[in-house]
């Protein structure tokens, strides 16, 4: 599915009007209409006293186009305006003079002082068309006092293409935003409606079709995707009857240490469930009989270790053998956090006898990038995938946890901006990012998906697939959904808490012919 941003938006809306010829107070007009259909459809027995609480912008606009047709349809409705109403322009003044004449009375309240009488009785809907998808600025003041008493109220809440003070572009909540239980927008999704935590406050996504251009969209060919079954199935390639472990990919997973075992397992096992052709998992040489007994399938070899970690004095020459003939990469579940860690990520990032392949980069790996500075992967000869979760993004970033979860979708362009790398940032809703300026927001998955190992098991997932020659950004949407939406298989069956990785890992070749069914 499309993913705007506010700008798109904006080109979307100037080029149906100017080029193609659609008026505006017709795209307004049918925007207002599908709102109030919307609440109509989802909200009928709450739809006989319905509040709109409008800005002076266009989104208010759109929310007076609703207001008039709730009215014309018999609806008891009370308008409050955020401002004066010799303040509208444009369109909203048409909308406003509109609905009066349609025999509304819009109330003003241009002060916090005049909000509590303007909203009057409790309603039992809301209309709420503030903000639009403009807003990049932490709301202060009025509208925050009329969102706060908005979210008191507790009744059901349509927002207007977006919910008022949620960042379009991001996600991000600019300080406050009204939590609606239904969110009707224009044309296309936006990033906000999907990414959180702007999605906490989308309620219900509902996409009405107002008549934009269609060839606006094509001129501006946007790059943002929520990835969906329908954007996956492309990816999915059925094997040829003469198929052999040859020609899919043989990855090299580099993973594991003293009391992490387990990681490695994960990690090599999913590259198997993917598809690939030939894993080989590296441990140090201590745990490798248990890695070896775990798996059957997998080739394991022992780098020489110390007190149950890589020793990278030992391990180079060994792993440089064994990455002959490898095609790709996986680097870092379960190496612990030492010395050795990071001379060995700064070895495969920058050693110039490494042959050339992509290379993932995860957990441990991660952290000991940090420590040496991510910015060294713009040295690697091949493509480079780094898939953090908030924590390992933050440190990677030098930032907090918290400031990387405000905004998850700005922090993943940051970090492609600082390493020129492919990533991937997980978490509710993962984000991918390319550094073409491609943005992805992923569907799938649940909560019960927040156990151990579940990383692991994806980074072994997207190694086998840039094993098999996918481009990186492609093997991330694939593996990443695949991951959830066997993941929400699994819930499905076992229950929504406690089920785990390997249960997931276990079910990835069904939820494959699944999704091609």
């Amino acid at each position: 599915m499309i993913l705007l941003n506010a700008a798109q938006s904006r080109e979307l809306d100037r080029l149906s009007q100017e080029k193609y010829g659609t008026p505006s107070y017709a795209l307004m007009t049918r925007a207002g209409e599908a709102v109030a259909a919307a609440l109509t459809a989802s909200y009928s027995e709450a739809a006989d006293n319905v509040l709109i609480v409008a800005g002076k912008g266009n989104n208010g606009g759109d929310a007076l186009v609703a207001a008039r047709r709730l009215i014309q349809e018999g609806v008891r409705v009370r308008a409050v305006l955020l401002a004066r109403a010799s303040s509208l322009k444009g369109d909203a003044a048409r909308a406003r003079a509109d609905f009066t004449a349609s025999g509304g009375s819009v109330i003003e309240a241009p002060e916090e002082s005049k909000l509590k009488a303007a909203f009057g009785p409790r309603p039992r809907a809301i209309i709420a068309g503030i903000f639009g998808t403009g807003l990049n600025a932490e709301i202060t003041g009025l509208p925050r006092r009329a969102i706060e008493m908005i979210n008191a109220l507790k009744v059901p809440t349509v927002a207007v293409d977006i919910a008022s003070g949620v960042n379009a572009d991001s996600g991000a909540v600019m300080g406050i935003a009204v939590r609606a239980s239904m969110t009707v927008t224009f044309g296309y999704a936006k990033f906000g409606h999907v990414a959180y935590p702007g999605a906490a406050h989308c309620g219900t996504l509902k996409i009405a079709d107002i008549g934009f251009a269609a060839r606006a969209i094509e001129e501006i060919a946007p790059r943002g995707r929520f990835i969906e079954p329908a954007d996956i199935r492309p990816l999915i390639a059925a094997r040829p009857p003469d198929a052999h472990k040859g020609i899919y990919g043989h990855t090299i997973v580099i993973a594991g240490g003293r009391g992490k075992s387990g990681a490695a397992l994960l990690a090599s096992r999913a590259a198997l469930r993917m598809g690939a052709g030939l894993v080989t998992v590296a441990v140090p040489a201590s745990i490798q009989p248990v890695v070896a007994a775990g798996q059957a399938e997998l080739m394991t070899e022992p780098i020489a270790d110390s007190d149950g970690h890589f020793d990278p004095g030992h391990a180079h020459n060994a792993l440089r053998m064994l990455l002959t003939g490898k095609n790709s990469i996986v680097f870092g579940p379960g190496i612990g956090m030492n010395d050795g860690a990071k001379r060995l990520v700064e070895w495969l990032i920058d050693d110039e006898c490494i042959p050339s392949r992509p290379i993932l980069i995860d957990a441990d790996g991660l952290n000991a990038l940090a420590e040496i500075g991510c910015k060294l992967v713009r040295s690697a000869r091949g493509a480079v995938v780094l898939t953090p979760h908030p924590g390992e993004a933050a440190r990677l970033l030098g930032e907090s946890t918290s400031a990387v979860n405000a905004d998850r979708i700005s922090a993943a362009r940051r970090l492609v901006e600082q390493t020129g790398a492919f990533v991937l940032l997980k978490g509710a809703a993962t984000v991918i990012a390319d550094p073409e300026g491609t943005v992805y927001v992923n569907s799938s998955g649940n909560p019960g998906m927040a156990t151990a190992g579940m990383g692991d098991a994806l980074s072994g997932m997207i190694g086998a697939l840039l094993a098999n020659g996918m481009h990186p950004l492609d093997a991330m949407a694939l593996g990443v959904f695949l991951h959830g939406y066997a993941a929400d298989r699994v819930a499905a069956k076992m229950g929504s808490v406690g089920y785990l990785a390997g249960d997931v890992v276990d079910e990835l070749p069904a939820a494959r012919d699944a999704l091609l069914k």
